[in-house]
Protein backbone atom coordinates (compact mmCIF):
# COMPACT_ATOMS: atom_id res chain seq x y z
CA UNK A 1 0.00 0.00 0.00
CA UNK A 2 2.49 2.45 1.30
CA UNK A 3 4.93 1.22 -2.00
CA UNK A 4 1.44 2.53 -4.21
CA UNK A 5 1.13 5.72 -2.45
CA UNK A 6 4.83 6.75 -2.59
CA UNK A 7 4.52 6.41 -6.64
CA UNK A 8 1.18 8.48 -6.24
CA UNK A 9 -1.34 6.01 -7.06
CA UNK A 10 -4.64 7.06 -6.58
CA UNK A 11 -8.17 4.56 -6.29
CA UNK A 12 -6.11 2.25 -3.49
CA UNK A 13 -8.42 -0.80 -3.04
CA UNK A 14 -7.83 -3.90 -0.57
CA UNK A 15 -11.09 -6.86 -1.17
CA UNK A 16 -10.96 -9.81 0.95
CA UNK A 17 -11.82 -12.58 -0.70
CA UNK A 18 -11.04 -15.14 1.81
CA UNK A 19 -13.86 -18.18 1.32
CA UNK A 20 -15.11 -16.49 -1.72
CA UNK A 21 -12.41 -17.92 -4.27
CA UNK A 22 -9.54 -20.44 -3.62
CA UNK A 23 -6.98 -18.93 -5.57
CA UNK A 24 -6.05 -16.03 -3.43
CA UNK A 25 -7.02 -14.14 -0.25
CA UNK A 26 -6.87 -10.34 -1.43
CA UNK A 27 -6.74 -8.48 -4.29
CA UNK A 28 -4.87 -4.92 -4.03
CA UNK A 29 -6.48 -2.61 -6.54
CA UNK A 30 -4.75 1.17 -7.74
CA UNK A 31 -4.38 2.93 -11.03
CA UNK A 32 -1.45 4.70 -12.49
CA UNK A 33 -2.31 7.43 -14.42
CA UNK A 34 -0.24 6.91 -17.54
CA UNK A 35 2.08 3.60 -18.58
CA UNK A 36 5.19 5.30 -16.53
CA UNK A 37 3.51 5.93 -13.51
CA UNK A 38 2.06 2.33 -13.57
CA UNK A 39 5.48 0.61 -14.05
CA UNK A 40 6.63 2.80 -11.49
CA UNK A 41 4.14 1.77 -9.46
CA UNK A 42 4.24 -2.07 -10.04
CA UNK A 43 8.25 -1.67 -9.63
CA UNK A 44 8.42 0.10 -6.10
CA UNK A 45 5.67 -2.43 -4.81
CA UNK A 46 8.10 -5.78 -6.00
CA UNK A 47 10.57 -3.49 -4.53
CA UNK A 48 9.73 -3.25 -1.37
CA UNK A 49 8.02 -6.42 -1.06
CA UNK A 50 11.35 -8.20 -1.86
CA UNK A 51 13.30 -6.55 1.11
CA UNK A 52 10.21 -7.82 3.39
CA UNK A 53 11.56 -11.83 1.38
CA UNK A 54 8.24 -12.19 -0.60
CA UNK A 55 8.98 -12.32 -4.18
CA UNK A 56 5.85 -12.68 -7.13
CA UNK A 57 4.94 -15.96 -9.01
CA UNK A 58 4.85 -13.90 -11.82
CA UNK A 59 4.14 -10.94 -13.17
CA UNK A 60 1.94 -10.00 -16.17
CA UNK A 61 1.38 -6.82 -18.49
CA UNK A 62 4.26 -4.67 -17.51
CA UNK A 63 5.04 -3.66 -21.05
CA UNK A 64 1.24 -2.38 -22.07
CA UNK A 65 0.94 -1.23 -18.57
CA UNK A 66 -2.91 -1.05 -19.13
CA UNK A 67 -2.81 -3.92 -16.19
CA UNK A 68 0.10 -5.29 -14.33
CA UNK A 69 -0.67 -8.23 -12.63
CA UNK A 70 1.81 -8.89 -9.67
CA UNK A 71 1.13 -12.67 -8.13
CA UNK A 72 2.02 -12.99 -4.74
CA UNK A 73 -0.30 -16.61 -4.24
CA UNK A 74 -2.19 -15.33 -1.20
CA UNK A 75 -2.30 -11.83 -2.15
CA UNK A 76 -2.92 -10.45 -6.05
CA UNK A 77 -1.56 -6.74 -7.22
CA UNK A 78 -3.67 -4.89 -10.24
CA UNK A 79 -2.21 -1.67 -11.08
CA UNK A 80 -4.38 -0.04 -13.79
CA UNK A 81 -4.67 2.71 -16.35
CA UNK A 82 -7.86 4.54 -15.45
CA UNK A 83 -9.18 3.26 -18.42
CA UNK A 84 -8.64 -0.32 -18.05
CA UNK A 85 -10.29 0.43 -14.04
CA UNK A 86 -13.27 1.39 -15.65
CA UNK A 87 -13.45 -1.42 -17.93
CA UNK A 88 -12.87 -4.36 -16.24
CA UNK A 89 -14.52 -3.33 -13.07
CA UNK A 90 -13.12 -5.92 -10.57
CA UNK A 91 -14.76 -4.18 -7.30
CA UNK A 92 -17.96 -4.85 -9.00
CA UNK A 93 -17.16 -8.50 -10.70
CA UNK A 94 -16.13 -8.95 -6.75
CA UNK A 95 -18.59 -7.24 -4.90
CA UNK A 96 -18.99 -9.95 -2.27
CA UNK A 97 -15.78 -9.18 -1.28
CA UNK A 98 -15.25 -6.99 2.24
CA UNK A 99 -13.46 -4.05 0.99
CA UNK A 100 -10.94 -3.29 4.23
CA UNK A 101 -9.86 -0.11 5.37
CA UNK A 102 -6.63 0.92 4.92
CA UNK A 103 -4.61 2.04 7.99
CA UNK A 104 -3.39 5.62 8.05
CA UNK A 105 0.46 6.37 7.40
Amino acid sequence: MRAAESKKASDIKVLDLTGITSFTDYFVLCTGANTRQSQAISDEIGLQLKERGEFPISLEGYNQAEWILLDYGDFLIHVFSPHARTYYDLERLWRNAKNLDIPAA
